[in-house]
């Protein structure tokens, strides 16, 4: 208060004519530019949705939209406190040297990101495998894409990690790969016929895709049968264990006989074996 008391009115007034119009004029260019970049970020957001882009995609155009936004406006609003820009700028531009030099692998995951978001190998909801992992899409964000296991844990991957790799993308199907052995004397038709009515009656069996079915080789002792439905990537986990009960079931009601190993041994030409023979053991 001492001190406000000591400021010459005068000169008081002159501050206040010389700064306030440009310090009001910054606050309402700051205000202006955060709301316009909230409102349009929002109606284009909308807009994408109904042009039914990817999320990834969406999100990263809003962003960049307000960014922008914001970004002109603390320019307008320094311009009009009556500092100058240049400096600030060749100074932002040294400043990002040094930055992009010690922050590479982030950018590089940012431009990976960008690169995934436009290019689509592969959307949110497809179940991939790449560099040893697999899991379904969970998000593609700017620096990582997420995955979930079946056992709902989760897999995070840098996005510069992914791009120039080979990757394999399921989609939202995944094809289940099942054998089960019938001894050689089996009816086959009927053990097909059976299978194949096992997998119309299981309710997340895909009917639309035509399962492979049918002999997938000939062992020692018994046939193998190839039974490969297809299920979407929700319902795929538990779904051999639940084939495999429905099929031993089935089967054991048809009497196929499902072969068990065996092995024969022939002694040949075995001294202890030739006396036990000839005492009449």
């Amino acid at each position: 208060m001492r001190l406000l008391e000591k400021v010459d009115p005068d000169v008081a007034l002159v501050l206040t004519k010389q700064y306030l119009p440009g310090l009001l004029a910054a606050l309402i260019v700051l205000v202006v530019g955060f709301g316009l970049a909230h409102y349009l970020g929002k109606f284009l957001g909308k807009a994408l949705d109904r042009q039914k882009m990817e999320p990834p995609a969406k999100n990263l155009i809003v962003r960049v939209l307000r960014l922008g936004i914001i970004g002109f406006g603390l320019i307008l609003a320094l311009d009009n406190l009556g500092i100058s820009i240049t400096p600030l700028v060749a100074g932002i531009g040294v400043a990002g040297v040094g930055i992009g030099f010690a922050m590479q692998g982030v950018l590089a995951n940012l431009i990976a990101g960008i690169f995934l978001t436009l290019s689509k190998p592969f959307r949110v909801g497809d179940y991939i495998e790449l560099l040893g992992v697999e899991g379904q899409v969970l998000g593609i964000e700017l620096f990582a894409t997420h995955l979930v296991h079946a056992d709902k844990s989760k897999v995070i991957i840098p996005n510069r990690k992914i791009v120039g790799e080979i990757m394999h993308n399921y989609g939202q199907i995944r094809q289940l790969k099942m054998e089960i052995s019938v001894a050689y004397g089996t009816d086959l038709p009927t053990a097909l016929s059976i299978l194949r009515d096992v997998l119309e009656q299981h309710p997340h069996v895909l009917k639309d895709h035509t399962p492979g079915l049918g002999v997938a080789s000939l062992v020692g002792s018994s046939i193998t049968l190839a039974v490969q439905p297809w299920a979407s990537v929700e319902n795929f986990p538990g779904m051999r264990n639940d084939l495999y009960q429905s099929i031993l079931r089935r089967f054991a009601e048809a009497r196929i006989e499902m072969p068990r190993t065996q092995q024969d041994i022939r002694v040949l030409n075995s001294p202890g074996w030739n006396q036990a023979k000839g005492s009449g053991v």
